[in-house]
């Protein structure tokens, strides 16, 4: 399971790093179709890294990005969260650890039904994502690069 978790985020995180905007026409039809699926009426953004396509899209306020495969298998859900939901280990966590750190962003990841968070910290000019299990331990800490910020 911690293994999966573990390949989940690094596709997840590669994904991220070097994707290309795409037009819809260009994108599979069963990731299409997935996408109308479990989120009906959802007009997406497209982007594609090798071979695998991302949905970027607000749904309730909140930014969610669905990954795909080439055949249109959803492999991740990544859905924007308030800070304060984030679950209390990760909290506490925070705050035992990263106390000087200012929490930008979260989100919660649904890699196949394993469930880690990913937290954006900055630190004066320094920003950094943390991957941390349900239970608050940390599986990953990344520099952002300049360029990888928004």
């Amino acid at each position: 399971m911690k293994k999966t978790m573990i390949a989940s985020l690094l596709v997840f995180l590669a994904v991220h790093a070097h994707a290309q905007k795409l037009d819809s026409k260009d994108v599979p039809a069963g990731a299409k179709n997935n996408l109308a699926k479990k989120y009906s009426g959802k007009n997406a953004n497209w982007e594609k890294e090798d071979d695998k396509y991302e949905a970027s899209f607000k749904q309730k306020g909140e930014e969610v990005s669905v990954l795909f495969d080439a055949a249109g298998n959803i492999l991740e859900t990544e859905t924007e969260i308030n800070k304060k939901d984030l679950p209390s280990a990760i909290l506490a966590t925070l705050k035992k650890d990263y106390s000087e750190y200012e929490i930008e962003e979260a989100a919660k990841i649904d890699a196949n039904g394993a469930i880690t968070y990913e937290v954006e910290v900055e630190i004066g000019e320094q920003t950094f994502d943390l991957i941390f299990d349900v239970e608050g331990k940390l599986l990953k800490k990344e520099l952002k690069q300049q360029e990888d910020k928004d």
